[in-house]
């Protein structure tokens, strides 16, 4: 369970934060990589590398409802990306899949469209999805329900941080799609609230980050509950070896569709900033986020306490800025993410958390406050700038 709040003595002891230093675990027992800073360095490219991935489709040639045909419409998409492009028509044929996609790809339309074309055709089908925050679900959740609006089709979401009473009274409306963290669902299934054998379509998003973040156990007792006739669909931008059990007991048959081409999104300069000490590091932040580029910046940092005082000590600078990390609320959480979205802040100040498939648009800088863990984590945080072929650029302190 997590904690709504801060007590006001913890931070009372210190009350300008300049920054953690190097080293220290990522409250997940995972030990830090050492990462080569020149990894950190790259120019971006003026000609968007995924648009060299042929796109056969128009939406309209997808055989789903009018209906879902117009709401696509009206949400603006006019041209499938390529995973919309290649993934639908399986989907559609129900086919087992697998997803290899880099965040920021349209993904969740690739298997929410089809999906809700299902429900259309079989008022009676029920569909789980799985991810592995809070925020993607409450995305997804979103995202779904502009794809079926006035289409009468219902969803829950099931996680943790909210009151486990509301959802238990949310699921006996049967609704068509659960959207759920491994968590909480797994705590369903125990108290024999949820019963996945009436979920007949199941999708896994961003399998590797559930496997990063300790979830690989509950994925697999998950799995071990559905029924056998089953659609599966497995998305993640990477396929550590972790996962290779899970694809082989999740899937069967599946086609896979992939059309990741490179590590990091093509228009992302990334660059680092080299740093004697912790004052400095803490000056030349402030002296950053004084210019006017720095409009909209999201600050990633590696544990909850050095996030929180950072946020803290931008504010006390001036700074509109707020934190998101697993010592907030959900309410606290979504308020920010809210309030970052809207451009009502210009830092957010996160761990983790929002590294992993996060869409929120015109993100001007990522900035590393505190190395990440592995390359893999630094791909998907500075993933949240340069998105939808727009430039973005990304800073990581280094000392």
């Amino acid at each position: 369970m997590f904690h709504n709040s801060f007590k006001n003595r913890q931070f009372s002891r210190k009350r300008n934060y300049q920054g953690n230093g190097r080293g220290f675990s990522n409250g997940r027992g995972r030990a830090k990589q050492r990462i080569n800073s020149s990894s950190y360095v790259n120019k971006a490219e003026f000609s968007p590398i995924e648009n060299s991935i042929p796109v056969k489709n128009s939406f309209a040639d997808f055989p789903i409802d009018s209906r879902l045909h117009q709401n696509i419409s009206l949400h603006g998409y006019r041209v499938p990306t390529p995973i919309q492009d290649q993934a639908i028509p399986y989907i559609l044929a129900g086919r087992d899949l697998i997803g290899i996609a880099n965040t920021g790809t349209g993904k969740t339309g690739a298997f929410l469209i089809p999906l809700i074309n299902k429900i259309i055709q079989n008022r009676y089908e029920r569909i789980l999805i799985i991810i592995p925050t809070r925020e993607l679900a409450v995305q997804i959740n979103d995202e779904l329900k502009v794809f079926s609006r006035a289409l009468n089709i219902y969803s829950v979401l099931v996680m943790g941080g909210a009151s486990i009473n509301h959802q238990i009274a949310e699921l006996r409306g049967n609704p068509h799609f659960i959207i759920s963290t491994p968590g909480r669902l797994k705590d369903l299934i125990n108290r024999r609230l949820l019963n996945l054998s009436q979920f007949k379509t199941i999708v896994l998003d961003e399998v590797d980050r559930m496997v990063d973040i300790g979830f690989i156990n509950d994925i697999k007792f998950i799995i071990s509950q559905l029924p056998r006739e089953r659609q599966s669909l497995f998305f993640s931008a990477t396929v550590p070896q972790e996962v290779n059990s899970i694809i082989q007991s999740f899937l069967k048959n599946p086609v896979t569709v992939s059309v990741k081409v490179k590590e990091t999104a093509h228009g992302i300069d990334q660059d680092v900033i080299h740093i004697k000490d912790k004052k400095e590091k803490f000056d030349k932040l402030q002296s950053m986020l004084k210019q006017d580029e720095f409009k909209k910046v999201l600050i990633f940092g590696r544990t909850k306490w050095g996030v929180e005082r950072l946020s803290i000590s931008l504010q006390q600078s001036g700074f509109l800025a707020a934190s998101i990390h697993g010592n907030k609320s959900q309410n606290q959480r979504l308020r920010a993410l809210t309030q970052f979205r809207q451009n009502q802040l210009q830092v957010l100040v996160a761990t983790d958390v929002v590294a992993r498939g996060m869409d929120i648009t015109d993100v001007s800088h990522v900035i590393n406050y505190d190395e990440p863990s592995s390359y893999t984590d630094y791909v998907h945080r500075i993933g949240r700038t340069g998105r939808a072929n727009k430039r973005g650029k990304a800073l990581t302190f280094v000392g």
